[in-house]
């Protein structure tokens, strides 16, 4: 009896200090109630004071098994704040005038042939319009025209497919890239290009 007694001393010694072991020492107000602990496949059971107040403990995983009272006292992590962080931000709208911007830049290197207005060879209008018609607008058809009829953009306030008019008369149209280039068609014999718009003489700049 004596042995026994002693040997359940020893194990609650080992039990508290294993228990501590676990997280931060606990300054307790009151004296602390003990918990059950049972020792697995051994059929002891050693009631440990102050168990239960060590931060954490509940968290532990398989902590149930050797205590049962900690049995449901985990806490539920909620992994919806990182599915959010996780999920991949939307991408950015393209703007209509960058659309414009885009659908005339796949056209580089076509040839120029007068009247044509895509999809393969193009004029200067002839590029304008189409690359307009990509999102689903419809402007004038002629240089002058599409100069005449856009709302009128100063140079410092261009943007993405504004459609910026050279020479005298506005004989000249192309679109503005957002860059400081335009892309268009010039002249026979002259793949579709993107030029620097002080390649040519500026006349005005219209926005549709």
């Amino acid at each position: 009896m004596g042995n026994h007694a002693r040997f359940n001393a020893r194990f609650a010694t080992k039990a508290t200090a294993s228990a501590v072991a676990v997280g931060a020492a606990v300054t307790m107000a009151q004296p602390a109630q003990a918990v059950p602990v049972i020792v697995q496949n051994t059929g002891i059971t050693v009631e440990v004071p102050g168990l239960e107040n060590v931060p954490n403990i509940a968290n532990v995983p398989g902590v149930s098994q050797w205590v049962p009272s900690m049995a449901g006292q985990a806490e539920v992590v909620s992994y919806a704040a990182v599915n959010e962080a996780a999920a991949p931000a939307a991408a950015p709208q393209v703007s209509n005038g960058q659309a414009v911007v885009d659908a005339a830049r796949t056209k580089i290197g076509s040839p120029y042939v007068y009247g044509a207005a895509g999809p393969s060879a193009f004029d200067c209008s002839g590029l304008t319009s189409w690359a307009y018609s990509q999102v689903g607008k419809a402007i004038p058809r002629t240089s002058y025209a599409q100069a005449a009829q856009g709302t009128p953009v100063s140079r410092d306030q261009l943007q993405p497919g504004d459609i910026i008019a050279f020479y005298s008369g506005a004989s000249h149209v192309g679109i503005y890239t957002g860059n400081g280039t335009v892309i268009h068609a010039l002249t026979e014999g002259t793949p579709l290009s993107e030029s620097p718009i002080d390649y040519m003489p500026y006349h005005s700049a219209v926005r549709f």
